[in-house]
């Protein structure tokens, strides 16, 4: 499933790049956004979509830097939060990776409320740890692909709540060639997000 939502988000990156861009604010820097100006438009079907039983992602509602997202595939409803970073960066500097992405899933089908992950942009070094520090705590991150996961499943309900709570998160990586990367996102929306995400997730 988690593959799945791999394949929903590249749709709603690569084929909904416009209206992305629109929802999420086009300017990387950190600059005031209008939620209003953010039409919620669809990502236009893609082979990313069809990889995902032929779901759609649709933009329910934009909460500050988040965006809350359903889509239905094969029948099972997925509710996903999503944000790109407010600052990123590469030790040594300047090194070339795709954009990074943060979610916050929810799949009923499956009893997983808020699962937390992050898309980092390159691939990851094997084996390697990454980890998340939000409020004042780190959290051990696994490695798969350019995906990062909490490695302590137990733990994840509090950091979701030290999310919530706090004004941003730090994700640090290490790229397959040895880059390391420091990126941080905005926590701005995200508890409403979650909130208008578990309402409809209910649905």
């Amino acid at each position: 499933m988690r593959r799945i939502l791999t394949s929903l988000l590249a749709c709603a990156l690569v084929c909904g790049t416009t209206s992305l861009a629109l929802a999420q604010g086009a300017p990387k820097k950190d600059t005031a956004k209008d939620a209003k100006a953010a039409p919620a438009a669809k990502p236009a079907p893609s082979a990313a979509a069809a990889a995902a039983g032929g779901a759609e992602p649709t933009l329910i509602g934009q909460f500050g830097t988040w965006g809350a997202y359903t889509a239905t595939p094969n029948g099972r409803k997925v509710c996903f939060a999503l944000a790109k970073p407010s600052s990123s960066k590469t030790n040594p500097p300047n090194r070339p990776r795709d954009p990074a992405y943060a979610f916050v899933s929810t799949r009923p089908a499956e009893k997983v409320i808020n699962e937390v992950s992050i898309m980092i942009g390159y691939a990851l070094k094997p084996g390697s740890e990454s980890t998340l520090e939000v409020g004042g705590g780190s959290y051990a991150m696994y490695t798969q692909g350019d995906g990062l996961w909490i490695k302590n499943a137990a733990e994840e309900e509090r950091m979701v709540e030290a999310m919530r709570k706090s004004a941003e998160v730090t994700v640090k990586g290490v790229s397959a060639k040895g880059t390391e990367t420091t990126d941080t996102f905005s926590l701005k929306g995200l508890s409403q997000a979650l909130d208008r995400l578990s309402q409809d997730c209910r649905r």
